[in-house]
């Protein structure tokens, strides 16, 4: 394992509490702490965050998400273990993670609002953003 880089948490502390205090409120959001848990996982996996990958994986499997379910999420498209409302929000998640390449396109946007409320797609776009940060951050430093 590679040394810690710098320990950016307390050399930015302000900065760093922000984005806790931002994963803080994300955990009340009516989306549940299961399913951002999930959309964590999947964010962690597009960055290849091992440090996330395997936080996110223990928290889902003591919040009881079956196994198969998460050795499927990388190809949740063609999965069965995924309803259609994952499937929006996982659509969305992959496409914020390389939105230089995907520029958020309308087709990826657009079904979220069958399954999710208005702050609802505010608080999954904050969940997508603030893991990117994190995971940037994690392997950055070589967490």
């Amino acid at each position: 394992m590679t040394p810690l880089r710098l320990p950016y948490g307390t050399l930015s502390p302000e900065a760093y509490q922000g984005l806790l205090a931002t994963k803080k409120a994300l955990d009340k959001s009516s989306l549940g702490k299961a399913f951002i848990e999930l959309i964590y996982l999947r964010i962690s996996q597009i960055n290849g965050c091992a440090f996330c990958l395997e936080m996110h994986a223990a928290a889902l499997r003591a919040g009881g998400v079956p196994q198969a379910k998460l050795d499927s999420l990388a190809g949740w498209q063609v999965s069965s273990h995924f309803d259609a409302r994952e499937r929006a929000a996982l659509a969305w998640a992959e496409s914020l993670a390389d939105v230089a390449r995907t520029h958020a396109p309308d087709t990826d946007f657009e079904p979220l609002k069958a399954h999710f409320s208005d702050a609802e797609i505010a608080d999954l776009s904050f969940a997508i953003a603030l893991m990117s940060a994190m995971n940037r951050l994690a392997i950055g430093m070589r967490q």
